[in-house]
């Protein structure tokens, strides 16, 4: 039961070890692993959008850090992960443009870094490592059995945090 599970674009899973968990191409999106490494239980999410009261409609949850980390932390509760034992790791918010011509506006990744630390924050989940910003895309891959976060990144290699 190794198996891999695959979480796309503003969407969220969450699985049991052994298997692992991935979400690829994160740019401006935003990887946030939530686990609870004594119940062997994490989530996933693929954040794409900061905040879902700024949007016209929120026919999709899983979009936006608000509500996404929101629902993924009460499907992990239900599924028995401990509230008091979950932390976080978190990956992506890269900027996708030259710095110069970004606006604040634009800064979608850092808009997304901010409003999922925000949302750690009113839930009490610490974040035990990140790796955040930059001008680089990451594909994320997690342990559960080992809480190791696996970062291949456009241009500088393969790393754990």
């Amino acid at each position: 039961m190794n198996e891999v599970i695959r979480v796309g674009m503003a969407d969220y899973k969450i699985c049991r070890a052994p298997q692992k968990i991935t979400t690829l191409g994160l740019g401006s999106c935003l990887g946030v692993v939530l686990y609870d490494k004594e119940a062997g239980l994490c989530g996933l999410a693929h954040v794409m959008l900061p905040d879902s009261t700024k949007a016209i409609s929120c026919d999709n949850r899983a979009r936006y850090a608000d509500t996404c980390l929101q629902d993924m932390y009460d499907e992990m509760i239900a599924s028995r992960a401990n509230p008091k034992k979950l932390v976080a790791k978190i990956a992506g918010g890269a900027s996708m443009f030259s710095h110069h011509q970004e606006s604040d506006i634009l800064n979608v990744g850092e808009q997304n870094i901010i409003a999922s630390k925000q949302k750690l924050s009113e839930l009490n989940i610490p974040i035990l490592a990140e790796d955040t910003g930059g001008m680089k895309g990451r594909t994320i891959t997690f342990s559960p059995q080992t809480g190791e976060l696996f970062i291949q990144a456009l241009g500088t290699g393969n790393y754990v945090i």
